[in-house]
């Protein structure tokens, strides 16, 4: 193929995609494989001289929908120019210390992956809402919008105002929406855009949308001398900024931030796919202009793809240690966050039946950081697809299944070999019992050697039994054996963790270990009393429930303590009257802490730590270089501390 051919090739394809994104609300391929697309387009055009009239390059943004009432904008919008290493990004800030001929500083936001829309207000009340559309027309979604609890109705400002900000759908809605959905949502973009652009207002509402405000189009009567003046007064007037916005002064500031977001984005309730930086100054941005597609004085960081679409090739079916049966997807290798990754889970039957998902298809992946990739739903269909039929009979040790609820399970608690070994893994890990050196390779020479098949059974072995294992030597055994004997005294919280309770995460377990003081008070917790605390559900109540009626596991806990297991007790939650069922939110940086040093701490104390500033928040721990979370504490006169008023604190305590 030629590269005029490739050029028309690539026009071609990046406007299908195109359609099928914006038009459709049904997208293909994953945005990096878009991205990809798109710059080799562009990179092609500068190479040949040329673009063709159909080309996206040439135009900003998507097609506008038939059966919506079509809008000017009255002020045009643009996309933002995009960058993916520090490197250029480092150019780009050189740049614009060259154009201002001074150094400046630069604001610094999330960058988020939902749906562009346009406010307007006039004398403090909502007027429209309109999406971006093409950058020149967008469709009227004041209705829709209208629907969006976090989009202030009435504001303090009287004077014409426009905002732009993104419609998201958060993770959490989004969770609870596919839960009863027929056709479950692929991602959050997904369901964000179907819900703004769609004509009946009520499916926008059922999907529980959030708006998230980050620029002032047209503010009558009102001027800002910097994007910091332009943030503080979005939050004065009532609307969600997300908990970060930082002023940063160069590249090494910038590069610190952007990282530490990088690592913390999975953990947002809101999909990010980079970070916005913009020149502060806003007299300085009206000299430095546009382009006719970008401001020249924003620019985008796009994080490493955390979601591609790949081909699955077949599926395996994987016991756990609750018996519970997992589909592993197995596919053609693709990069995902810097992992290689050719297995993703499926969740379960019904999981696959309401994504429509069959061998052979094309389907997309996502990875977060340190979690289990996993089969986001269908990209494409193809013509030499399958159906996934599930087992019958256990794949490790050919019992028959049970079905229970939306799972398959093996029942052969005692005689599953896979069952076994994963059971006493999630026994001897960091967050339960921590026993350092029973790798599951140990593991399985001492269920092959002396049939350990239970947590218990572990307090039972000595010199002379490890030292009938391949490899292992005096030093090995002794070391084993001492962290075997260190590990009997055990945290409450990592206690019930340890037990491997259905459904029971770290989380879990550290909410319950707060709830219920004794083992004998969670045993005999019922149902309405799990059900009273926060963030627990009946299928976890039930699980817990469950767990206890059975009295193998009521035998083999007893077990334990008669080999000398015994939980350790803390009795600061009891005594500690500033910390003690407070909410707490830190921001900024600690020197005498790390972040999960001190969060361990103050839950240690009774608190609930948070990532974000609301009315519910009792205290706001301040490092250096607080940003939004600080503003936004003032602005509810939440009492906010430093680190040296804390360690007073935790001193007289």
């Amino acid at each position: 193929m030629s590269k005029e051919e490739r050029l028309n090739w690539l026009t071609e394809e990046v406007n299908k995609h195109n359609k099928n994104y914006y038009v459709y609300d049904n997208p293909t391929i994953s945005d990096a494989e878009y991205d990809a697309l798109y710059y080799e387009l562009v990179d092609l055009e500068k190479e040949l001289g040329y673009s063709l009239p159909s080309s996206p390059t040439n135009r900003v943004g998507d097609e506008v929908l038939e059966g919506f009432k079509k809008k000017k904008h009255e002020i045009p919008l643009y996309s933002l120019n995009k960058v993916k290493d520090f490197n250029d990004l480092q150019k780009w800030m050189q740049d614009m210390q060259t154009a201002t001929q001074k150094v400046e500083d630069f604001s610094l936001e999330y960058k988020y992956d939902g749906l562009k829309v346009v406010i307007e207000y006039n004398n403090g009340k909502y007027i429209s809402a309109t999406t971006r559309g093409n950058g020149a027309i967008g469709e009227d979604v004041s209705a829709q919008v209208k629907t969006i609890k976090s989009v202030p109705l009435t504001i303090s400002f009287k004077n014409r105002l426009i905002v732009q900000g993104e419609c998201m759908m958060t993770n959490k809605s989004f969770i609870l929406y596919n839960k009863t959905a027929e056709i479950p949502l692929k991602n959050p973009r997904n369901g964000v855009a179907g819900a703004v652009r769609n004509l009946d207002p009520k499916e926008t509402e059922k999907r529980k949308l959030d708006f998230f405000c980050y620029d002032v189009l047209l503010s009558e009567n009102q001027r800002f001398v910097n994007q910091t003046e332009m943030h503080n007064f979005i939050v004065n007037q009532g609307f969600k900024t997300g908990d970060f916005f930082k002023i940063v002064h160069n590249i090494n500031e910038a590069k610190e931030e952007i990282e530490h977001i990088d690592k913390l984005k999975d953990k947002l309730d809101v999909m990010i796919d980079g970070m916005v930086i913009k020149l502060n100054n806003c007299a300085e941005r009206d000299e430095i202009g546009y382009t006719n597609k970008f401001p020249k004085w924003a620019m985008a960081f796009k994080f490493k793809p955390i979601e591609l679409s790949t081909n699955l090739n077949d599926v395996i079916w994987q016991v756990g240690r609750t018996g519970k049966i997992t589909p592993i997807a197995l596919l053609d290798p693709i990069e995902l966050s810097g992992a290689t990754v050719s297995r993703a889970t499926l969740n379960n039957t019904q999981d696959i039946e309401r994504k429509q998902i069959k061998i052979n298809s094309r389907v997309f992946v996502r990875r977060s950081n340190e979690v289990i990739p996993e089969v986001m739903g269908i990209a494409e269909h193809t013509d030499n697809e399958r159906p996934i039929i599930a087992p019958n009979f256990c794949p490790s040790c050919g019992s028959a299944l049970k079905t229970i609820g939306a799972n398959l399970f093996c029942v052969n608690h005692k005689g599953c070999y896979e069952q076994i070994i994963d059971r006493l893994t999630h026994f001897v890990s960091r967050d339960a019992f921590n026993i350092e050196g029973l790798s599951e390779k140990t593991l399985i020479q001492l269920f092959k050697t002396f049939k350990i098949a239970y947590p218990y059974e572990l307090y039972t072995l000595n010199a002379e039994m490890l030292s009938k294992l391949e490899g292992f030597k005096d030093k090995k055994i002794a070391n084993i054996l001492t962290s075997i004997e260190k590990s009997k005294s055990i945290e409450w919280q990592n206690f019930i963790f340890a037990l491997g309770i259905l459904n029971i995460g770290k989380k879990t377990a550290f909410v319950l270990s707060k709830k219920y003081s004794t083992l004998e008070e969670l045993k005999s917790a019922d149902l309405n009393s799990l059900l009273a605390i926060d963030d627990i559900g009946e299928i976890v109540a039930n699980s817990i429930i469950e767990y206890f009626k059975d009295e193998d596991n009521l035998i083999n806990i007893q077990k334990l303590f008669d080999l000398g297991v015994k939980i350790e007790t803390n009795t600061a939650i009891e005594t500690n009257k500033n910390f003690t069922n407070k909410t707490i939110v830190l921001t900024g940086s600690l020197t005498n802490f790390t972040r999960p040093e001190l969060t361990k701490i103050l839950q240690n104390l009774g608190a609930n730590v948070t990532s974000s500033v609301s009315k519910n928040t009792d205290l706001v721990i301040v490092g250096a270089d607080a940003g939004s979370k600080l503003e936004k504490a003032k602005s509810l006169n939440i009492k906010t501390i430093n680190e040296d008023e804390l360690l007073i604190m935790l001193k007289n305590e």
